[in-house]
């Protein structure tokens, strides 16, 4: 059973999950820290603008973007804003600190918060104390929390097993994350395993280097039973970012599969 959530947190998981099918589309934005300018600073709004009229259901970004976007922007879209970062050009890439708190994103108007975290990397205490003291303030001001947990560092080396992929999943629900976004195990049947062993809802990451096109990969996340996806890159990179948010959207919000009932979502347990 989910844990009874705030009443701030069931009203911005609310908001959050605008379609009330308890399944969403997240397209992070927040790449500029680890990589560099995704657009030009004159293109940005109309990207977001692109993305919101495809029908995405929040975007994620740092707190200083966050004041650059026109709030009309985002009336029909939630903004979620990263609490976590680290760049290209670091020493371990994997290493990631807090550089914003929750009353940062609380003052900012956002509905939800994110925290990266990798296992297996060096620095996975430092990251695992940072996870549990963001939950902690997120359950003291009602936001709700997405952990991106991925198997990422020395100690994992290729592709991750769903054993892998199961255990951070679980990692995040039991240091207090409301959602995590991890990576897709591979296939349909195994990331099956992974949704089921998670008693939170479980976002999959973008699948940059998944086989196949990007629909066949958001099918076979949604009918994995996962409750949404979080792409970032190939919407931002692709011609046209709002034909792609579209089509995402149907997907996602779209039975997938008529053999998979809409009742495999988790959402639904947290709103």
């Amino acid at each position: 059973m989910a844990r009874a959530a705030l009443p701030g947190t069931s009203l911005r998981l609310a908001r959050l999950s605008g379609h009330g099918d308890g399944r969403l589309l997240i397209v992070p934005l927040d790449h500029s820290v680890s990589d560099g300018p995704i657009t030009t600073a004159d293109a940005f709004s109309d990207l977001v603008r692109d993305i919101v009229a495809g029908g995405a259901d929040g975007i994620v970004v740092h707190k200083g973007r966050a004041r650059l976007i026109d709030p009309q922007l985002l009336s029909s879209c939630s903004m979620v804003v990263h609490l976590s970062a680290s760049t290209a050009h670091a020493p371990d890439t994997d290493a990631k600190v807090l550089v914003a708190d929750v009353e940062d994103a609380v003052r900012l108007g956002a509905d939800a918060v994110s925290v990266h975290v990798n296992i297996g990397s060096d620095t996975e205490a430092a990251q695992l104390a940072d996870l549990g003291k963001v939950a902690a303030a997120c359950d003291r001001w009602g936001m709700p929390l997405l952990a991106m947990v991925y198997p990422r560092g020395p100690r994992l080396t290729g592709l991750a097993s769903p054993d892998v992929v199961a255990h951070v999943v679980n990692v995040a629900a039991d240091l207090g994350a409301d959602m995590v976004k991890t990576v897709f195990a591979g296939t349909s049947e195994r990331m099956a395993e992974v949704v089921a062993a998670s008693p939170i809802p479980v976002l999959v990451a973008g699948g940059v280097n998944s086989p196949g096109g990007l629909a066949e990969f958001a099918r076979a996340a949604m009918n994995a039973g996962c409750s949404g996806l979080a792409v970032g890159r190939r919407v931002f990179a692709s011609p046209s970012p709002a034909q792609t948010v579209r089509e995402l959207a149907r997907i996602v919000h779209g039975p997938s599969d008529p053999t998979v009932p809409l009742s495999t979502s988790r959402m639904a347990g947290v709103l």
